[in-house]
């Protein structure tokens, strides 16, 4: 018997421990609680201001002759987090636009000051020297600078810094932006 008791009265203490929880907080015993309804608002996309851009020629292009890549680089200089997402247009100089190929599933790159974010370029590389050719016999197309855009932040103008951008095709494959540094 004393032991029925026992679990009476640890009964009777967490009943009136819920009692008082469910007059404080407003909840009655039973009902789940709701979540939080305080939000914040996302960053806004990166305004074309904010995105320093920079490329190079990648590490590691992909496997296979006539392949080349680059590496596009989107710094925030500006003082504010901003996002990026999506898949880039890209253009040579001149406004002279490439058919993009995404590859990849797109996401929200949050991008703090300084933070960057990037693009991997790959496309079909002229062959040869000096005087290139292209393998399909396409006329071979050098820019000093491209054009590349991204939705909602503007389009930037970038050089490589380690050549032209030299291509056959006016065609291009693009990954998404990432918050990952392809090589």
């Amino acid at each position: 018997m004393r032991h029925s008791n026992g679990i009476r009265r640890a009964a009777l203490a967490t009943t009136t421990v819920t009692a008082v929880a469910a007059a404080v907080t407003g909840i009655l015993p039973g009902t789940a609680m709701a979540a939080s309804t305080t939000t914040s608002t996302p960053p806004p996309a990166c305004p074309a201001s904010a995105l320093q851009v920079s490329a190079w020629q990648a590490a590691h292009p992909p496997v296979g002759t006539g392949t080349g890549a680059a590496v596009v680089q989107f710094t925030n200089v500006s003082r504010k987090t901003c996002v990026l997402k999506g898949y880039p247009t890209v253009a040579g100089a001149g406004n002279t636009p490439l058919k993009v190929t995404p590859t990849g599933k797109a996401a929200t790159v949050t991008v703090r000051p300084q933070g960057k974010a990037w693009v991997k370029l790959t496309f079909v590389q002229v062959q040869g020297e000096g005087d290139g050719y292209c393998v399909s016999g396409n006329t071979p197309a050098a820019y000093p600078t491209m054009v590349i855009g991204l939705p909602h932040s503007g389009k930037h103008q970038v050089a490589l810094k380690d050549g032209w951008w030299a291509q056959c095709d006016n065609k291009v494959t693009a990954t998404p932006v990432s918050a990952v540094e392809p090589s």
